[in-house]
């Protein structure tokens, strides 16, 4: 009994951080508009806006809804870094990336207390997890779990046109 309660608590807690694909939004589909709380909603409260403890504020200056207007590519990021470690290294990841990609694309950081409504929207369950949403609004990736940071610059590569044979 003690080896089955062990099992299914390893279980929950795997489930937990990447759940299944197949019931989140796909890839060619149209991102859905969705208002989310900016750093500006939350009077530059980082505490309000996400559980990362080294929030970066560019990742918190557009609502969705606001962003997919842009007409730029976005990288949109689920995470919850406050309970869960492949979140935040994911998130220190994207501050890298985000230097070399900033002017080109915007990265939206969506931590799961504070913005329910995006999870909701996208049909994910889990976290971390990676969409790229090209200029057209229309979802080009998406990835449960950790990403290497050479598996997304090939994908913005790709989406801005820049990718070399």
């Amino acid at each position: 009994m003690m080896r089955f309660l062990l099992g299914l608590s390893v279980t929950l807690l795997l489930v937990g951080c990447g759940a299944s694909p197949e019931g989140s939004l796909q890839v060619g589909s149209t991102a859905p508009q969705v208002k989310t709380k900016t750093l500006a909603d939350v009077g530059g409260d980082f505490s309000r806006i996400t559980s990362y403890r080294h929030p970066d504020e560019r990742m918190y200056q557009y609502s969705l809804d606001d962003a997919l207007a842009q007409g730029k590519p976005i990288v949109l990021e689920f995470a919850t870094p406050g309970h869960c470690t492949v979140c935040d290294k994911q998130l220190q990841m994207l501050k890298g990336i985000m230097e070399v990609y900033g002017d080109d694309v915007i990265f939206l950081h969506m931590d799961q207390y504070q913005n329910p409504e995006a999870f909701k929207a996208f049909k994910v369950m889990g976290d971390p997890w990676t969409y790229v949403i090209d200029e057209n609004q229309v979802v080009q990736y998406k990835q449960a779990g950790r990403v290497l940071y050479g598996e997304l610059e090939y994908t913005l590569k790709k989406v801005l046109g820049s990718e070399t044979g």
